[in-house]
């Protein structure tokens, strides 16, 4: 089969809910991956920032192989004892709490969502404030929490309860927090809203407010958790502790999984009934997700991720000296925007056409995130294919 096969079947079958690349993958490790045609490629994107530790990590390959042998599926009516080892896993690189188990980022954001809801029901409290470029998932909560219009459009009514203030604006947040106010969620570095990154002082302050007002401080750490940004969690590089984290993509390895870890008195909020998840934690991806963390151990891949996100920087701010049209570079380790002053989409498909794959994000911004096994020759390639497309 050819990859114009199996376009054809997409085109027959499958919804158009996505603008895909005419590429089709038949096998990848590491940073490199093979389309079907055996053209290979060099992926500093992998996987939307699901595949942290490099595509088909030998560790994840060959714990879910163990595990298939023995038990894919329990319902979480009984126990598993996988995912209690990944929820005590969790909380040992985190902060003492308790974990929830879903599949997805989105998923794991609503569970966020509805514990910081039921945490301020008796008080009247049910208003979620978060900021303008979010993005929290694709569900009619998280679309409506996102603080970006393109994502809601024609999918009115959307639910109430939820306020958008500027990111980094700690002014107008504390203007918009009210006696309705049950939680404050936000990312640290915006990735789909182009790489921005908030301010420590900034976090201090909403920290405080939190506090002050008796609100949950809600962290989304899926894109940017499992030691992207050279700590094993975002929040790790602030001196701030949140009250709920959620994470995705790359605990998985490669696997959907969803998690939401809550601190203190958050973590006894929610009680049978008040929220479930069918294939949250279930031991196939309970024990991927295992060999995740033992991998960022084993292999000092949080050292790793934050020298080469150093090397990798230095080496695009060489390019940012040479080319005028690269405004800016914004970096924690290994999260990664290049803002030009060109369209993005143009030097995208550029990189493309030479076999590295990167992301473009609001119009103008190169998302660079390659896996935190990163090697210094992957970078000098990378930044080779960059400087030539750049050059014209």
């Amino acid at each position: 089969m050819k990859s114009k096969d199996v376009t054809k079947l997409y085109d027959k079958y499958v919804m158009k809910t996505y603008t895909r690349v005419p590429l089709v993958f038949e096998k990848a490790r590491g940073a490199d991956v093979t389309d079907i045609d055996g053209k290979k490629y060099l992926d500093f994107f992998p996987g939307w920032a699901v595949s942290g530790i490099g595509h088909c990590h030998p560790g994840v390959q060959k714990a879910v192989s163990r595990q298939v042998k023995k038990l894919i599926h329990v319902s979480n009516n009984y126990y598993s004892a996988l995912q209690g080892m990944l929820a005590k896993k969790i909380i040992s690189h985190s902060f003492p709490g308790k974990v929830f188990f879903a599949n997805s980022g989105a998923e794991a954001n609503e569970a966020a969502v509805k514990l910081a809801r039921l945490y301020g029901h008796e008080k009247g409290k049910y208003e979620i404030i978060t900021m303008k470029k979010s993005f929290h998932g694709r569900t009619l909560a998280m679309i409506t929490a996102t603080g970006q219009d393109k994502v809601k459009k024609g999918f009115s009514p959307l639910p109430a309860g939820f306020k958008h203030v500027p990111f980094n604006d700690y002014k107008a947040l504390a203007k918009a927090v009210n006696a309705k106010t049950a939680g404050i969620m936000l990312e640290l570095i915006q990735c789909e809203g182009g790489i921005n990154i908030a301010s420590k002082e900034y976090i201090r302050k909403v920290r405080r407010l939190c506090d002050k007002k008796g609100i949950v401080f809600i962290i989304d750490e899926v894109q940017t958790g499992m030691g992207r940004t050279g700590k094993m969690f975002c929040y790790q590089n602030y001196a701030v502790k949140p009250d709920v984290i959620t994470l995705a993509k790359a605990i998985g390895g490669g696997l959907p999984i969803g998690v939401m870890v809550a601190r203190g008195k958050f973590r006894d909020v929610l009680k049978p009934g008040t929220h479930a998840s069918t294939f949250g934690g279930g031991p196939l991806v309970a024990g991927a997700a295992l060999s995740v963390f033992e991998a960022i151990e084993h292999d000092r891949l949080l050292k790793n991720a934050e020298r080469k996100g150093k090397y990798l920087v230095a080496k695009l701010l060489g390019l940012k000296r040479k080319y005028p049209s690269i405004k800016e570079v914004r970096a924690v380790a290994l999260t990664i925007g290049v803002e030009l002053s060109i369209k993005g989409d143009d030097i995208y498909k550029k990189c493309l056409e030479k076999r590295l794959l990167i992301n473009c994000t609001q119009g103008n911004v190169l998302r660079i995130m390659p896996p935190i096994t990163v090697t210094r020759n992957e970078i000098d390639r990378a930044i080779k294919i960059l400087d030539e497309v750049l050059h014209g």
